[in-house]
């Protein structure tokens, strides 16, 4: 198949180390794995190639039309610019389409992106639409909304014209009914790829009990919870560190707050890595943690996926999806949200039976890789739109 691969969200490199950019190119890589060719769409790519894509890119099977960033330090013009654009992305798409027709367009849903929608409609192609969250709702809650409108509007336009809308959890598939029918919604959460996790973390790392967390640092993934529940664990007795992978604007609180708390010595923080390096970081943890605090939990945790591939039980707050992800006392921990004492709980509780954590591991890791590999999410995804992932021979 050819297939327009549309991402215009300017927030998201899609070569970039964040989780979101990590999903595009998993997306990517099973495409161009089934021999696809695909045209990306997208704003920008915020750095080098990944090694998973590089061969696919040379080749030619995936091409890049990168319109460029979209930059204001007024948010009404910043929107009315991307708003602008908009048109001009669908007219790319269609041009492209002219030369050499798409058998399908794939596009993440984006606050003021049409262009999927737009195209598939005057081509006559199935639009498969990724739904990650509730944007407009996101965008007004955590940043700044002006045209919220015209957000409404796009959302209409995107997700009512799509041929299957994939959304991450059930809260975002339940605010997706209101603009398009529910059956053409299908929920999938994020996936893994299992080549970058083709060794299960071992049972027994080399070193003190470790807890691992990965993500971009902001307040809404807890991590300032880990390090209080750090603060119990050591004072109970096990001295514990944790290894914090990623980066964010919240660092800096972050790292004052370890220090505050008396953790300096007893946290690293690794930064933001290449994704083909977390497995690597992970198999020097004992637990993956994913203390999230109270509050809405529309997200699929990308992290936990991966923790629980990488063979670690997982110690994880009870909201959202993660009860569906992780099998409580069985693959890992569910812990109330915001609560550092209850964190602190789970975590003396694994160290203190390792065969226990051990076995949680591999059950976790046999989990995810029989049924939350990126290659079956994406494949579920077409075969929801009608269509094979498979490539059909000409």
């Amino acid at each position: 198949m050819r297939i327009a691969y549309i991402c215009q969200d300017p927030g998201i490199p899609i070569f970039g180390r964040k989780g979101a950019s990590v999903h595009v190119q998993a997306v990517l890589a099973v495409l161009a794995s089934h021999g696809h060719e695909i045209d990306v769409f997208c704003r920008r790519t915020g750095g080098d190639t990944p090694a998973a894509l590089a061969p696919a890119v040379a080749a030619g099977a995936v091409r890049l039309r990168v319109s460029g960033p979209v930059r204001d330090a007024d948010p009404a013009r910043r929107e009315d610019r991307l708003l602008a654009a908009d048109a001009g992305i669908a007219g790319e798409v269609l041009a492209a389409h002219g030369r050499r027709p798409y058998d399908a367009i794939y596009e993440r849903y984006s606050l003021f992106s049409t262009a999927g929608a737009v195209a598939g409609r005057a081509a006559g192609v199935p639009v498969i639409v990724e739904a990650n969250a509730p944007l407009p709702l996101e965008q007004a809650a955590h940043r700044v909304l002006v045209r919220r409108a015209d957000a409404d509007r796009v959302a209409a336009t995107t997700l009512g014209g799509a041929t299957a809308v994939v959304c991450v959890s059930r809260p975002v598939a339940d605010w997706a009914t209101g603009y398009t029918p529910g059956d053409r919604i299908v929920v999938e959460p994020n996936g893994v790829d299992p080549a970058r996790f083709d060794l299960a973390a071992p049972a027994t790392p080399a070193g003190g009990f470790t807890v691992g967390f990965v993500g971009t640092l902001k307040p809404w993934h807890g991590t300032a919870t880990l390090l209080d529940a750090l603060v119990d664990v050591r004072r109970a007795g096990l001295p514990a560190r944790a290894l914090i992978i990623g980066d964010g604007p919240g660092r800096a609180d972050l790292v004052a707050h370890a220090a505050a708390r008396g953790l300096t010595d007893a946290v690293r923080f690794a930064g933001a890595v290449a994704p083909e390096e977390v497995a690597g970081l992970l198999a020097t943890c004992h637990v993956g943690a994913a203390p999230y605090p109270p509050g809405d939990a529309y997200f699929s945790p990308l992290k936990v996926v991966e923790y629980l591939a990488a063979g670690l039980p997982v110690v994880a707050s009870r909201t959202g999806q993660i009860p569906e992800l992780v099998a409580d006392g069985e693959t890992g921990i569910l812990v109330e949200p915001g609560d550092p004492r209850a964190l602190a709980d789970a975590l003396l509780a694994l160290a203190a039976h390792p065969r226990r954590a051990a076995r949680m591991g591999r059950e976790g890791r046999r989990r995810v890789l029989a049924e939350r590999t990126w290659a079956a999410v994406v494949d579920r995804s077409f075969r929801a739109a009608g269509l094979a992932l498979e490539e059909v021979p000409a």
